[in-house]
């Protein structure tokens, strides 16, 4: 059972890792072996403990999961979702059964038809109505990777109510391109938990967990996971650098050429090289939404995941080669998981199994790396 605490007690609260957005193979351009039969071997190596379901809309995905719920592996299993708006805005619905999800097909039914034939459905209602249908069924809703230029809430609304109305959000997805200092300035936000998630479409641990909040449970159970989430109870946030992200920086998504904000303006948007749309970055929009003081929030820890460190110490053209997947086993037989691997193992350990990777996990610790920004569909890099 992963808990990332010594104390079991009923009055002191424990402490997990939560992945709370993945999909499903009815999803688009998802991996057929995203099942949970690979899934919760994979949140075990990762170190996750609490994992959404994602796609639980689908009545056959609901169904593969069933014989998953209680598992051997004591991992958490949240119902959770993801559907596009008719303003194309996405939107992650977590909840504390399957009847929940029932219960929301039937009533989206009339407004959508692609409810039993894809993982992330489009629902053609606004995001108030949506978010209104979510809370009376009792589930949780908000913005998924809120601050990307695709699909976001901020690629096309200023405010949280020019999307939700008069309904609240009861949290907010920072998506891999932000961390919490991007949104921390923003007073729509102010009292809106973050949640940073993977939104993983494949079940690798370079994809897998890959962004995970660190929650503070009552118990291992839906119920407190919701409960933590309702309160705001998130003891870490933990994920890429900002600039990692594919639309950190504002970009031509055809050269990936960056540019300014300014730049980007006085060309019309369009890129001076080969007439590519220009695409606001995260980092612009954010600066743009940040008209309050920064408000305090719970740690961010920057990570990288290990199999990634690996490809780049060993100078690989993959994660996936054989020297790369060795080492990387190697690291998992010593050490158990890659999340404690990463945020805690002490370096001296590390560099007994990997003096090169000891030396990649100690820069990126205490931020002794080169980050070379992504956008435009891009993912960045780094160096140390």
């Amino acid at each position: 059972m992963l808990i990332i605490s010594c104390e079991m007690q009923s009055d002191v609260p424990m402490l997990a890792n939560a992945d709370l957005h993945i999909h499903s193979p009815y999803a688009i351009a998802v991996s057929r072996s995203m099942v949970p039969e690979h899934l919760i071997p994979a949140c075990v190596t990762k170190g996750i403990s609490v994992l959404g379901t994602g796609d639980a809309l689908h009545p056959a995905w609901q169904q593969a999961w069933r014989p998953f719920l209680e598992n051997d592996a004591g991992i958490v299993v949240v119902p959770t979702a993801e559907v596009e708006d008719q303003s194309r805005v996405h939107h992650l619905i977590l909840a504390g059964d399957f009847s929940q999800f029932d219960e929301l097909r039937e009533r989206f039914a009339a407004h959508s038809r692609s409810l039993t034939s894809v993982g992330r459905p489009h629902v053609y209602l606004s995001g108030q109505a949506i978010a209104r249908i979510v809370h009376e069924s009792g589930a949780l809703i908000g913005p998924a990777h809120a601050f990307t230029p695709w699909t976001a809430m901020y690629a096309y609304f200023n405010h949280v109510a020019d999307c939700y109305g008069s309904e609240p959000i009861d949290f907010l997805e920072l998506g891999l391109s932000a961390d919490s200092s991007y949104g921390a300035g923003i007073p729509d936000l102010y009292t809106v938990p973050f949640l940073t998630n993977s939104d993983a479409h494949s079940p690798v641990p370079e994809k897998c967990g890959r962004e995970f909040n660190r929650l503070r449970l009552e118990s291992l159970t839906v119920k407190s996971v919701l409960s933590s989430i309702r309160k705001g109870a998130i003891e870490m946030n933990a994920g890429f650098f900002p600039e990692e992200g594919k639309y950190n920086r504002t970009s031509c998504v055809r050269c990936f050429s960056q540019y300014s904000q300014n730049e980007a303006v006085r060309s019309k948007w369009r890129c001076p090289n080969d007439g590519g749309i220009i695409k606001k970055g995260v980092y612009d929009r954010a600066r743009e939404l940040s008209t309050g003081e920064a408000r305090p929030r719970p740690p961010y820890l920057h990570i990288v995941p290990l199999g990634q460190i690996i490809q780049t110490v060993e100078g690989a053209s993959s994660p996936y080669t054989k020297k790369c997947r060795a080492v990387y086993d190697s690291f998992i037989t010593t050490f158990g998981n890659e999340i404690d691997l990463l945020v805690s193992t002490p370096i001296p350990e590390i560099r007994c199994v990997h003096p090169k990777v000891a030396d990649a996990v100690d820069a990126l610790r205490s931020g002794r790396v080169t980050l070379h920004p992504g956008g435009g569909g891009r993912y960045g890099t780094f160096s140390y």
